[in-house]
């Protein structure tokens, strides 16, 4: 039913929108964002939805995240392998002498963002202690999975399943007031 999937992929936007975060090259942000990886990751979702054999979330999850880290890497390979559009051949406009207006963060956007830093460490410090370290070891200290599991002690394979269990608890607690 497309109204039960469309739900179902809403589900997962946060989560998929901090994989796509993690995974997209900086120097490509310009030409998309994350979100926009998203709903092409959401668009395909519903176009091959009938060759989707799983039956649970985190076999939908896991399909979602495939699909999402193929179009990062076909977004990638179209912009920085292939020769007329690498983005690192691109040169600023001069604007006839005018100097652009500052790409920077404006103070309102500068705020949002503290406030969206602060709910994340307070629904951090409320998470059990294992999820709130393999999520700070993945994206506060930017570790692959391989070091996140020798410094828990723990296999890569338990880590990723972990780390995917942490994120749902996390989108849970941010969804939810403290």
């Amino acid at each position: 039913e497309a109204d039960a999937l469309g739900r179902a992929l809403e589900e997962c936007r946060n989560y998929l929108l901090l994989i796509a975060n993690q995974e997209m090259d900086p120097k490509l942000k310009a030409k998309a964002g994350a979100s926009d990886i998203v709903q092409q990751t959401f668009l395909e979702a519903q176009r091959d939805f009938a060759g989707f054999r799983g039956d649970s979330e985190p076999e939908l999850r896991l399909w979602l995240r495939r699909l999402l880290l193929n179009n990062v890497a076909n977004f990638r390979r179209h912009w920085v392998e292939t020769g007329k559009r690498r983005a690192d051949r691109e040169v600023a406009i001069d604007a006839g002498g005018v100097a652009p207006a500052d790409p920077g963060p404006t103070p309102s956007r500068e705020m949002m963002a503290d406030e969206r830093t602060r709910a994340v460490h307070a629904a951090l410090d409320r998470l059990p202690e294992d999820y709130a370290q393999v999520l700070r070891l993945r994206y506060i200290e930017e570790l692959p999975f391989e070091e996140i599991a020798t410094r828990m002690g723990r296999t890569a394979n338990a880590v990723r399943k972990l780390w995917a269990r942490a994120v749902e608890k996390l989108e849970e607690e941010l969804e939810s007031p403290p």
